[in-house]
């Protein structure tokens, strides 16, 4: 066999695999498809465990915030907090909730409510996600993502699912927001707070 005849049954050879991998993936799509879709239902199945609810004590943590300073939840006990878990710095999303609360910063320290914002973002990126935005409030860095296990907001993705839990002062769960709305986030969770206070 001639050098040129060689290179050319290679270049067949090559030609064909190619193909018929073109053709196989094509096949595959639609199963390709399908198990993305069951990785992504486990992912919400698998982010919220039985023991969590309404009524517990919330799990305590300690993580840095954008400065490197560590903060411990049951140090803000005697206050309310919001913990709200989110996915990732400076996308719309998450923008558009920060801002919302941002906005209404004035009347969660009206109504002695602490806001402290969790993601597995670096305190370098939650540092420059605040200055941009010009948020008045904490955002911690779970980059562990020990945090987010603890409150069933880890999941199987890559980043933090969004859910956010009002706790008391006495550091009970009073609220699990599953299905946020960032547009209305804000005064979802300060409602949630007025009604659970004590009517006089």
């Amino acid at each position: 066999m001639s050098h040129r005849q060689h290179i050319s049954t290679k270049y067949l050879e090559s030609t064909g695999r190619t193909m018929y991998f073109a053709r196989t993936m094509k096949r595959s799509r639609p199963t390709g498809l399908l198990l993305v879709g069951l990785w992504l239902l486990a992912g919400v199945l698998y982010a919220w465990p039985a023991d969590l609810k309404e009524g517990d004590l919330a799990p305590d943590f300690t993580l840095p915030d954008q400065d490197g300073v560590e903060h411990t939840l049951s140090d803000y006990q005697g206050q309310k907090v919001l913990v709200y878990f989110y996915p990732k710095d400076d996308t719309p999303g998450c923008t558009k909730e920060a801002c919302g609360l941002r906005d209404a910063y004035t009347e969660y320290e009206a109504s002695n409510i602490v806001i402290l914002g969790i993601s597995y973002d670096t305190a370098e990126s939650h540092r420059q996600f605040r200055e941009k935005h010009s948020l008045p409030f904490t955002l911690l860095s779970d980059t562990k993502k020990t945090v987010s296990a603890a409150y069933g907001t880890k999941g199987i993705y890559p980043l933090a699912i969004r859910r956010s839990f009002l706790i008391d002062e006495e550091g009970r769960i009073i609220k699990i927001i599953k299905d946020v709305d960032v547009t209305t986030h804000s005064q979802d969770v300060l409602k949630y707070f007025r009604e659970a206070a004590p009517q006089p």
